[in-house]
């Protein structure tokens, strides 16, 4: 039985919460969930440029780069696996080699540029040891 309550627990930690404490601890309750997670998984890297890139204002058919640079902060190699544009406006290369700790890698992205009007680009960075990817952003408008 105490099995089962405590797998309950692990699954569903809300739903026991919400039923075993009172209004005002279910907010501490969810933020020391909360923070729990991110302590498993403690980032791997430390981004030494801005996340979100302003290019703010781009001549039409002039294809703009912006170089996105980290660092390992983990005690292992990791390795950038792949990077994913949300369209084909926007390409991205990226270190291939695994960076070992302490060192730095690099995201360049490029906008093409092609289309008049503000734009805004989500770019996903998936790392080995990492299950959620980074998020990188760009913005800005072409005249």
């Amino acid at each position: 039985m105490m099995f089962w309550l405590f797998l309950n627990m692990l699954v569903f930690p809300s739903t026991y919460a919400s039923t075993q404490l009172g209004l005002e601890d279910l907010t501490t309750f969810q933020k020391l969930s909360n923070l729990s997670l991110s302590l498993a998984n403690p980032p791997i890297v430390e981004w030494l440029t801005e996340r979100d890139h302003d290019f703010q204002h781009l001549r039409q058919e002039h294809p703009k780069t912006f170089i996105f640079r980290f660092k390992n902060i983990d005690t292992q190699p990791i390795l950038l696996q792949t990077v994913r544009t949300s369209c084909g406006c926007t390409a991205a290369t990226w270190t291939e080699a695994p960076i070992q700790p302490g060192e730095m890698g690099e995201v360049v992205v490029e906008y093409d540029a092609y289309q008049r009007g503000e734009f805004k680009k989500k770019i996903r960075v998936f790392f080995d040891r990492q299950r959620k990817p980074e998020l990188l952003w760009i913005h800005g408008e072409v005249d």
